[in-house]
């Protein structure tokens, strides 16, 4: 027997053809990359925008990175209590947005170290937040490779080998006996310095002391060193390093390590900014100390936070940016963006679209205006 029009149900046609909303001329339809003819980089992450899911939020996190890297005092009115210093207008134009880039060791250990240490040689974020691991594997990697590997290798046979995973990745464990002879001696020094001018030692003291022992511009840290860039890892001792202070101080146990300087000198660097913005590379202590410095000022104004982490857990490595916001630690109203991914995949990217890419830019200036010139 057919079925008629009439014959169908009310109740289920209304259900599926339900008549929508008008859709509001600002609405941006869903639409990915043609390939049909040939994209430049920037082109085709540029397309991000439009394709949806993490594609959109990896363009959102790139125009967010864009607006603190150029932001300037200058695109601001003075408010009504501005200090004197701000108010002259070469001063504002000088004043740029702090940013804070936080990241886990293990990104050191992968090849994010090269898009780390580019940041810091240029001088495009002011301040580092990392975790023992992400100090370390930095200078172990001046001393001796970490390679390519496979994550289903047999940890066992790799125990008796004397080699250490870190997913697909391989350091032998000579590069830590290489650590321990090179740090030991420095270790010893700054005990020594210590003992004769009062100094007590921070994190960040110790790592701008390490970056410049290492004289070496493969390093993250010795780019730091060169360029003041302050460096915190409240969780030092945890890995290589706290191993070989553990050693060292049953022959010297008076070296001292003074955390306190150090949320001090990050709470302050955060608190002075005019703006202030996060980067976030991973979760754990590197996202949160940096967020919580966040909240001596109220809140950061742009926020970027890249990691594969999960809320259901009430994990704040996993939280959303809007957590955050419930803490004071993002502004209401800040622009903000999480791009569930890992860092590795979409963090030279979002370097190439941003800091490079005005890099590459001034550098093409640069060559048209003297070609401009010798052509005159």
């Amino acid at each position: 027997m057919s079925i008629t029009p009439s014959s169908v149900p009310s109740g289920p046609s209304a259900a599926v053809l339900k008549p929508s909303d008008i859709v509001p001329d600002t609405a941006i339809p869903v639409k990915g990359p043609e390939f049909d003819n040939p994209y430049s980089l920037q082109d085709f992450l540029l397309s991000y925008q439009k394709i949806g899911f993490q594609a959109t939020s990896l363009a959102k996190a790139i125009d967010i990175v864009n607006r603190m890297r150029t932001w300037r005092l200058s695109d601001d009115e003075p408010m009504d209590n501005e200090p004197d210093e701000f108010l002259d207008s070469e001063v504002r134009k000088n004043t740029r947005c702090t940013i804070f880039l936080g990241y886990t060791s293990n990104l050191i250990s992968s090849g994010l170290r090269e898009v780390i240490l580019y940041l810091v040689k240029h001088r495009h974020v002011s301040a580092l937040v990392t975790t023992a691991g992400g100090i370390e594997e930095d200078f172990i990697k001046c001393l001796g490779h970490t390679y390519l590997a496979d994550f289903n290798l047999d940890g066992a046979d790799l125990r008796r080998r004397g080699m250490n995973r870190i997913g697909n990745l391989i350091v032998p464990n000579n590069n830590y006996c290489l650590f321990e002879d090179w740090l030991t001696p420095i270790l010893d020094d700054m005990l020594a310095e210590q003992k004769t001018t009062g100094k007590i030692w921070s994190p960040s003291s110790f790592i701008h002391r390490l970056g410049m022992e290492i004289n070496n511009e493969e390093s993250v840290y010795y780019w730091a060193y060169k360029n003041d860039i302050p460096v915190f890892c409240p969780a030092l001792t945890d890995g290589s390093i706290g191993d070989m202070l553990y050693f060292h101080s049953f022959k010297n146990p008076d070296f001292v390590l003074d955390i306190v300087q150090d949320i001090r000198k990050l709470n302050e660097l955060s608190r002075e900014s005019r703006k202030a913005g996060m980067i976030v590379l991973g979760g754990g202590v590197c996202k949160h100390q940096i967020a919580n410095a966040m909240l001596i000022r109220n809140g950061a104004d742009y926020s970027v936070f890249i990691n594969t982490g999960q809320e259901f857990d009430g994990s704040d490595s996993g939280a959303r940016p809007d957590e955050a916001v419930s803490w004071g630690k993002i502004r209401a109203g800040a622009e903000a963006v999480k791009v569930f991914a890992d860092a590795t995949l979409v963090f030279p990217m979002l370097v190439a679209s941003t800091f490079a890419k005005a890099d590459w830019d001034a550098k093409d200036t640069k060559s048209e205006d003297a070609g401009n010139v010798n052509s005159s």
